[in-house]
């Protein structure tokens, strides 16, 4: 398949990214959107467990990770890089480095509106990539699977203050362009009440600069702001 091709299957993921799979259905399933489920009914199961499973295994590498990396670093600061590393827009971005977004299986909807570039479901598919590898042959093959992608992303995170409030961090940029205050709106609900999930949005004038999610309003918010701060560079000062 070309390197430009809009889609490949499961097993041409696999062998480009050079990320083996012993049982291929796991890869599938961590591929698989919940739009495609509604619409094939051959289809057994989405990546929504797999997520799950894999939001809780990155918490733990990326904790493990950083200390034994960072022997000096204060709890405070493990806590907020660690933070960092596993937000949704970070996720996304490690999603969009090794192209996953290409080998999602969607339904024709979502493809249509883009599914395959936007941030959370890049977020939820990379969370789910990891819930299967960590099925399949364990907490080592994670760990060098993110190992080279954590570096280079704590690097970029020390170097520009990516670990500190997103929220004060995009307003101050803001206010220095002489821009609008950003402003947060929430979108999605889902869940039941003792588990919810919040999308939220960033704001400022009339254009969406960041979105995120979060169990919390207040995660959602900070993970929205910290997209937005990845998506700033998008845009000259004019156009956000």
């Amino acid at each position: 398949m070309k390197r430009n091709a809009p889609f490949e299957l499961p097993e041409e993921f696999s062998k480009r990214i050079n990320l083996p799979f012993n049982d291929g259905l796991l890869l599938y399933r961590a591929l698989t959107h919940r739009s495609f489920l509604n619409e094939h009914a051959d289809a057994i199961e989405d990546n929504q467990r797999l997520e799950f499973l894999g939001d809780a295994v990155l918490g733990f590498v990326v904790g493990a990770w950083l200390y034994n990396a960072m022997p000096e670093m204060a709890e405070g600061d493990l806590t907020k890089y660690r933070s960092a590393l596993v937000h949704t827009a970070q996720l996304a971005t490690f999603a969009r480095e090794i192209d996953l977004g290409r080998a999602l299986r969607l339904g024709r909807g979502e493809i249509i509106a883009g599914g395959r570039t936007k941030t959370p479901i890049l977020c939820d598919a990379f969370e789910a990539l990891v819930g299967a590898l960590y099925l399949d042959q364990g907490l080592e093959a994670v760990k060098d699977f993110l190992r080279p992608m954590m570096t280079e992303a704590l690097d970029d995170i020390v170097a520009n203050r990516k670990g500190e409030n997103p929220k004060s961090q995009l307003q101050e940029i803001l206010q220095a362009r002489g821009q609008d205050v950003p402003r947060y709106s929430v979108v999605h609900e889902s869940g039941p009440d003792h588990a919810k999930v919040y999308e939220i949005e960033v704001i400022v004038g009339e254009r969406v600069v960041g979105r995120g999610k979060g169990s919390s309003k207040q995660a959602a918010t900070k993970s929205a702001a910290l997209d937005a701060l990845a998506n700033l560079s998008l845009f000259d000062s004019e156009a956000v």
